[in-house]
């Protein structure tokens, strides 16, 4: 007999409005398809109510992240660090890593210097509180790793949604740090194969970033944590090994990056 098949979702955002009418749905969805844990990465403080509206409707399926992400860094950035860091004092057992969080320069660098001392901050309580980052980069790699190389004490954590190349993969798995495979993997332009052939299974986990970046065949919908299977069949592919491994290997290196 096979390995028990079982996924974690490390990368979920089913708390947003696209899942209000059938959120309970999308939920039971994931247990049928042995999706077993689903992790919420924060977006700023608007967005936790929702999030632990959603985490109550099933704590044991679900772990929520606390964080700001960058493309919610503007002017008020320090009323949103008080946030984040109340929320830590009194309430850090709640959360199982800081997300998402880093650095977007794709639409425009305004907030550039702001992005960094969010950053910077968030990384610090990561430390602090001895809890792994998710971290998000579009075009700011560069400036990432520069700051990550700052930390002398070790940082852990995930890259999420990685499309780079092996190059990129290279500088973030010497960090430590694992790689967030999506439904990219799945599309056709791709170039994802051959980093993961490079890479291997011991520093991937994967992820979906419901609603956005569905995999192959349903792209151009909404995607959802039931999703997991077709990402994880894919690696398989690749890799030209059964897809009991692939489930092992990313699971095992989830609970072990998030404790879980």
């Amino acid at each position: 007999m096979g390995e028990v098949i079982e996924y974690i979702d490390t990368h979920s955002h089913i708390y947003l409005e696209d899942f209000d009418n059938d959120r309970s749905e999308v939920l039971d969805r994931a247990i049928k398809n042995s999706v077993n844990t689903i992790i919420l990465p924060a977006i700023d403080s608007k967005s936790y109510d929702a999030m632990w509206q959603c985490y109550n409707l099933n704590a044991e399926l679900q772990r929520m992240m606390i964080g700001l992400h960058p493309e919610s860094v503007n002017k008020n950035y320090c009323e949103e660090l008080n946030f984040i860091e109340n929320e830590l004092k009194h309430n850090h057992k709640s959360y199982v890593g800081i997300g998402e969080i880093g650095i977007d320069l794709y639409w425009d660098n305004t907030f550039l210097i702001e992005q960094k001392i969010v950053l910077q901050q968030q990384l610090q309580w990561s430390i602090d509180y001895n809890l792994p980052v998710c971290i998000h980069q579009r075009n700011s790699l560069k400036e990432i790793m520069e700051i990550l190389d700052d930390f002398s004490e070790e940082l852990r954590g995930v890259f999420h949604c990685f499309t780079g190349s092996i190059d990129e993969a290279i500088q973030i798995v010497e960090r430590g740090f694992y790689l967030g495979i999506g439904g990219v993997i799945t599309f056709k332009n791709s170039k994802l194969s051959e980093t993961i052939k490079k890479i291997g299974l011991e520093n991937l986990v994967l992820e979906t970033d419901a609603p956005y970046l569905t995999p192959v065949p349903y792209r151009g919908k909404r995607n959802e944590s039931s999703y997991i299977p077709i990402i994880a069949n894919k690696i398989a592919d690749i890799l030209n090994v059964n897809i009991d491994i692939v489930s092992a290997k990313t699971t095992a290196n989830a609970k072990k990056l998030f404790s879980l």
